[in-house]
């Protein structure tokens, strides 16, 4: 549990007794691969601090290919964001794409935390704005990168996802078709 703590030391230094209060609400779960972690039309009621696995998030599509728009790896945390603050239905899922390892908080746990430590805050501040970052940048390579420039960009950027991710889920977060992702690496 010391790797959750360091990683939160990234961005603010934590007391012991704000590090002992903290770690004493998580819950360590292990998941299989392929389990919905968060169905559309359920409330999230976790943030979860993935120790190892790949999450993905999807809006799920009966006629054809899910849309896939993230996904998270070992050592960050992840929750159906928006439902989770909001208390309101997700409108997509999330699921493992490998068997996961997460330590979970549940909301009200959170708020306690936030009541509780003096660094609470400043974590939850920190956790948003980086969400609010990703997002932004990916909605903006949505609209100004071609397909074949998003791709390249994940080489740099985000090499994980070429290596451990599936080609209709990496095609899906692109925005293209499987064969137009295997057109554009025959080019590259």
């Amino acid at each position: 549990m010391e790797f959750i703590r360091k990683h939160l030391e990234l961005s603010a230094k934590l007391t012991n007794e704000d590090w002992d209060f903290f770690s004493s609400r998580l819950i360590r779960e292990e998941f299989p691969k392929k389990t919905l972690l968060v169905k559309t039309g359920q409330v999230e009621n976790h943030l979860s601090f993935v120790e190892k696995g790949i999450i993905r998030f999807y809006i799920p599509k009966e006629e054809k290919n899910d849309t896939t728009f993230s996904f998270t790896f070992d050592g960050n945390f992840t929750s159906a964001y928006e439902s989770f603050i909001t208390k309101m239905p997700s409108s997509y899922q999330v699921e493992t794409l490998t068997p996961a390892i997460l330590w979970r908080l549940t909301h009200a746990d959170l708020q306690e935390i936030y009541v509780q430590t003096g660094i609470g805050n400043t974590i939850g501040r920190l956790a948003a704005e980086r969400i609010y970052l990703e997002t932004s940048k990916r909605e903006l390579s949505l609209l100004d990168q071609t397909a074949e420039q998003r791709y390249l960009s994940l080489f740099t950027e985000q090499p994980q996802l070429i290596q451990k991710i599936p080609l209709k889920y990496l095609a899906s977060y692109i925005g293209i078709t499987p064969q137009a992702l295997s057109r554009i690496r025959k080019r590259i």
